[in-house]
């Protein structure tokens, strides 16, 4: 009897491990990391798994910019969408404070179907996201190419502006495709002249226990000139899962010291930090060898 008993407890033991084998393997299918770099290395419009190989064109918000861009050397497209601010109400390209624009998201998007361009979309408020979702299964549908959805979920450093409320635009970008980059970032604000502070633990920890849980690639973008005071902090964040990346950028306005991020580029795994800054800078950035992954 006691024998039955412990064949049974064994097997059921058997069954439980192999439960939850199955279950981690699905789980981790399921949770993608970022698949910008193989898209582009497929193509062999880049040579090497090197996230500072990627070239970004900008504020692509009318027809005259985005013909420009299709045609241009850049690798990704980034676009800032709202909602028209008269009827017919939808989501079309522009910046605030505009609030029209000569060409909607929907001809924006049937544009780009027919390139390989990956596309990064900012919103600035929620009323624009969930139709824009809608529209991006209709026209591009499972298609593979990079597709990154940014918003300012969380207030940073010198951050004035409001944040999208965190858990209304992750419950609106939720079904878009699994290899979806999810850019979460901080409101941020920098000043010359002044010491401004850079991306502080409490900030970091709030976001990491925001993106734990969610099943996408998450990117994070940071103020190039705020990086200086945060290695600390955003070395611990990208150890957290393989699922994140930092994208590093600047204000018009900024003061940049390539020094500052040349131990992010030379410590940093090569595949896991975007780099979206002026040709200048890239040029200074890319002469310092970038670890190997």
């Amino acid at each position: 009897m006691n024998r039955t008993r412990l064949v049974n407890l064994r097997t059921f033991t058997l069954i439980v491990i192999g439960c939850f084998t199955v279950y981690t393997v699905w789980n981790l299918k399921n949770r993608m990391s970022d698949q910008t770099l193989q898209y582009f290395l497929g193509l062999g419009l880049i040579e090497k798994q090197d996230a500072a190989d990627i070239k970004w064109c900008h504020a692509v918000n009318s027809r005259k910019r985005l013909t420009e861009a299709l045609t241009g050397p850049t690798h990704m497209l980034e676009a800032d969408v709202i909602m028209r601010g008269r009827d017919p109400r939808e989501p079309i390209m522009a910046h605030p404070p505009d609030t029209d624009s000569d060409i909607t998201l929907k001809d924006w998007l049937e544009s780009v179907k027919t390139h390989d361009k990956g596309l990064k979309l900012d919103f600035k408020s929620l009323d624009a996201v969930s139709p824009s979702v809608v529209l991006l299964g209709q026209v591009l549908g499972d298609s593979s190419r990079p597709l990154w959805v940014n918003a300012d979920i969380l207030p940073g450093p010198g951050g004035q502006a409001t944040p999208l409320q965190p858990q209304g635009f992750l419950s609106a970008v939720q079904s878009l495709p699994a290899h979806t980059v999810l850019s979460l970032g901080w409101t941020t604000g920098w000043t010359e002249g002044s010491e401004n502070p850079g991306y502080s633990w409490d900030m970091v920890h709030e976001m990491e226990s925001i993106c734990r849980t969610l099943d996408h690639p998450v990117t994070f973008p940071v103020r190039a000139a705020l990086l200086a005071q945060s290695l600390s902090q955003l070395t611990w964040l990208l150890q957290q899962s393989e699922r994140y990346t930092l994208t590093v950028w600047t204000g018009q306005k900024d003061q940049v010291w390539v020094q500052d991020l040349m131990l992010y580029r030379k410590d940093f795994d090569p595949r896991r930090i975007y780099f979206d800054l002026p040709e200048v800078h890239m040029i200074q950035l890319k002469e310092t060898p970038a670890d190997s992954p």
